[in-house]
Order: structure tokens, then sequence, then C-alpha cells
């Protein structure tokens, strides 16, 4: 569903019309945006999508209805409230987030050949879309969703592991590097076998696990997922606008934009999303972060004297 879609639909008022595409938040995004709108039987049909995501909105209106417990026009006026003017919109909406999710740098590099047109300069494209970005990722980041990840980063009864994929690994390094700084019991999952093992044998009610996973989506990730979970340990996933499968179990859903001058999908908002989240967590932590930063001050001049 594009914006042209739904602009000659005088019914709604603007800001309830759903829309996708690279200006907008995806289904899953908005679905997270209007929960706290639901009634109690809609929040089934919502919490129904977001665990099966989004394989659970492209079977049947009954089909989806049975797996959230509710009846068929509970399921439409939910999609009525997101925007949608029916299932079939919906559906295509969900279509055209699944052929996005699945594009990879290759496949971006060939269309953008296809186009035939001159690319802008590497500075341009970057200025054109880099600081959009940023801004429609804060902008549209559910508050809910913030406060409640910062409210699990500053319990210090739990213990933090952060993991990532390929690429994304690089942005948990960059967190649990903060994390160590600002309130300590805080650790990158190791890359190899023994010390994984090592590490999560131990996992239980206490862990709470920073994933980042970005389309195309990492299997080992969601296979961490499952059994973290399974565990009692909680997640909060930070990923893209289409959700890693991983968001069906976590706890907070953190969702970045990806726009980028290149091919390859960009991690400088979830990168601003990181920083935003380490801001907060220091003004929720307060003297207890101050604390530890002097701290550990301290003991990088004495290991540097010894």
């Amino acid at each position: 569903m594009s914006t042209s879609d739904l602009a000659g639909d005088p019914g709604r008022p603007a800001d309830d019309q759903a829309a996708t595409g690279p200006d907008h938040p995806g289904v899953a995004a908005l679905i997270r945006q209007r929960l706290g709108e639901c009634s109690p039987a809609e929040r089934r049909v919502a919490r129904a999508l977001l665990a099966s995501y989004p394989a659970a909105g492209l079977g049947t209106v009954a089909s989806l209805a049975e797996r959230a417990e509710v009846s068929a026009p509970t399921v439409l006026r939910f999609l009525s409230r997101l925007g949608f003017g029916g299932y079939p919109e919906f559906q295509r909406a969900l279509r055209d987030e699944l052929a996005e999710r699945e594009t990879s740098p290759l496949t971006a590099y060939r269309a953008a050949e296809r186009t035939g047109v001159p690319l802008a300069g590497a500075r341009s494209r970057a200025a054109a879309s880099l600081p959009d970005a940023v801004a429609g990722t804060l902008a549209e980041l559910p508050q809910g969703e913030l406060d409640a990840a910062v409210r699990l980063f500053a319990d210090q009864q739990l213990r933090i592991t952060a993991a990532g994929g390929r690429f994304s690994g690089l942005l948990a390094h960059y967190l649990v590097l903060h994390l160590m700084q600002v309130r300590g019991n805080s650790r990158l999952l190791p890359a190899t076998p023994v010390e994984r093992t090592d590490m999560l044998v131990d996992v239980g009610r206490r862990d709470l696990f920073a994933l980042f996973d970005f389309r195309r989506y990492e299997e080992p990730t969601l296979a961490l997922a499952r059994e973290v979970t399974a565990r009692g340990a909680r997640i909060v996933l930070f990923t893209d606008r289409w959700l890693s499968p991983v968001a069906g179990l976590a706890e907070v859903v953190l969702p970045s934009r990806v726009e980028s001058p290149s091919p390859y999908d960009s991690f400088v908002p979830t990168l601003a999303l990181v920083e935003t989240l380490v801001a907060a967590l220091m003004d929720r932590l307060g003297p207890i972060a101050g604390k530890r930063l002097k701290a550990m001050e301290q003991a990088q001049q004495t290991f540097e004297e010894s």
C-alpha cells in the first residue's frame, strides 16, 4: 500500500493512514505503535501477528481470528484501526514487505544498474539519505519500547549479553563497551564454540540478551533467541522495520531504518539509536553511572601504571 493509495480516501484522517515503503515504518512497527489504543481483543490480534510475523497475516481472516481466539470482525476492526481499508490491502502491504526484506546488496546493485539513471555522487547520496534515516528512526521509535529497554538495561540484577551477525556484531560490541563503562555486568557473546557454550550453559532468568538482527536475517541468531528464552532469559532486539523473526520472542523491539547511499543497508540509524539508549540509560542510572565511570577511570590508570 502506498501513500497514493490512501490519498483519495477522505474518510480516513491522515494520522490514521497506514502505509509501507521507505518513508514508513512498516506494518509490524505500526502494530506496535498502535497497541496502546487497542481493545483487549484487538491486542490479541496484534500479539498473534507479531508472534509469527508476517506469516500469521498471510492466511485467511478466519485463520488469523482462530489464532488470536477472536472473531473475524475483531480482526477487521483492528486492521481498520491501523488504517487499512480491508484484509486484501493489509495482505498486499505484507507481501510488499516480504519482497523488501529479501533484498540483498547484489539485488539492490542490479536494480540500480537496470534503471540506467546516472547516480549522484556518494556524498550527495549520503547527505540525502542518512539524516532522514536517522531522524525517521528516532521519530518512529515507540516511546514505550525505548522506556522498557532502558528499564531492563538499568536493572543491575540482570546480566547483559550482546550478540549480532556478520556486520551487526560490530554494533553489539559497541553497545557492550558502553555498558561496561556505565553499569558493568555486560559481555559480548564469544564467537568460538567452546567459549560460547561455556557462557550459555548458565543462562537463566537473570539474563538479558541484546540481539542485533537485520535483513537477510541470520538463522544462528534466531536459534540463540529460542534457546535463551526457553531458559528464562529476556531479549531486547535491535532490527530493521521489516522485523527479524526474533521479534516474536523479544520483550522489546527497537526497529531502525536502513536507507543508505550504497546497495548495503546502513547501520548509521541503529548506531544513533544505540547512542540514544545509552544516553537515556545514563539519565536513569544517575549517580550510579557516574560512580561506575569514576571507578573505571581509576582502574585504567592503575593498570596502565603497573
